[in-house]
């Protein structure tokens, strides 16, 4: 059966010009998936009966099944998704006053080899699909009150987001459409260790979504440690295609850095990591490491973060550290993993 929610496969319009149907029941259809959360087609009341039981006999909504649902006291949700293939991905909805945010995973696995971080330690099994990324959407928007809707996404999940490209703009697409879930480009963040050619074709592409570098490190030395594909590429490419980036969109660039405990969080390296950053429209998003089951990174004291922090701020950098949510249930940056321990 096909899958409704790919964009790249499910392909209604053409299945309904098939059948003579009228372009309006393809708009009724994602009316239903994506602003009234039908979650079978039966519940599409205001499509004729028999639209209905065709539609069910050709494609699937939900190719996933929700394997687990944790919650936290601060609000966050986690879901574990088994795929149909019996892979694993998790996703996040996080809640911040008025805000409904989601992470979204586009791999099984990640391949980058980040040490610190849960979603690789068992490498990359696949790419996730578009219709497979659209349905994290959909499920964790089905996690809401009828009141709520979605207001941001970040790619930020499991897997590498521009290791697949084409997929994921493809659902991104779906998320900020009129007719889908309607959010502007301006609040999806797309989240890379740095891969210069994609970042060059998400310059080709126009888009207007954020990006966010995951630098980690200040050198390449220490980069190559602690982001093992870094050994191919090197800090410099990356900054550069984050240029161009910011150049043809337009869109303040973010830079992502993971706080270890003694290994990257010392006064050199916030020097170090302020004379790169000099110069460039940019803010520094600092994250104080979340802990991994089976990893042995630490988070650095306060008094660490503090001096890191202004060690930054007097250079001029405009940084901000992120607020840990989720942590209990294993829902932080770079917690989430295939199979949820416990």
């Amino acid at each position: 059966m096909r899958h409704i929610l790919d964009p790249l496969t499910g392909d209604l319009a053409s299945w309904l010009a098939e059948r003579r149907l009228p372009a309006f029941r393809g708009r009724q259809i994602r009316q239903w998936l994506f602003e009234k959360r039908a979650a079978e087609f039966s519940a599409m009341t205001d499509l004729p009966a028999k639209l209905r039981e065709e539609l069910a006999a050709e494609f699937c909504i939900w190719t996933t099944q929700i394997a687990r649902h944790s919650q936290a006291d601060d609000g966050t949700e986690k879901l574990l998704l088994q795929l149909a293939d019996g892979g694993r991905i998790e996703c996040v909805l996080l809640r911040d006053g008025g805000r409904r945010s989601i992470c979204i995973s586009t791999q099984v696995g990640c391949g980058m080899g980040c040490v610190f971080c849960a979603s690789g330690m068992d490498g990359v099994v696949r790419n996730l699909t578009a219709g497979e990324i659209v349905e994290q959407m959909l499920r964790l928007q089905h996690l809401l009150p009828a009141d709520e809707r979605l207001s941001h996404i970040a790619v930020m999940g499991m897997g590498e987001p521009l290791a697949n490209l084409d997929r994921l703009l493809a659902a991104l697409d779906e998320a900020h459409r009129p007719d889908g879930l309607g959010i502007s480009a301006r609040r999806i963040t797309i989240s890379t260790v740095g891969l210069p050619p994609a970042i060059d074709r998400l310059t080709q592409s126009q888009s207007q979504y954020h990006l966010a570098v995951s630098l980690h490190a200040p050198n390449d030395a220490l980069r190559n440690e602690l982001v093992p594909v870094n050994k191919k590429i090197g800090l410099q490419k990356i900054l550069e295609a984050a240029d161009r980036y910011f150049e043809a969109s337009g869109r303040r660039l973010t830079f992502e850095y993971v706080l270890l405990a003694g290994i990257n969080d010392q006064p050199e390296h916030a020097r170090q990591l302020a004379a790169v950053l000099r110069g460039r429209p940019a803010l520094l998003n600092v994250i104080p490491y979340n802990p991994v089951t089976d990893l042995p990174y630490q988070t650095p004291a306060p008094a660490a973060q503090k001096r890191f922090r202004e060690i930054l701020e007097q250079a001029g950098i405009n940084v901000q550290f992120r607020e840990r949510k989720g942590d209990k249930i294993s829902a932080a940056c770079g917690q989430l993993r295939r199979v949820t321990p416990g």
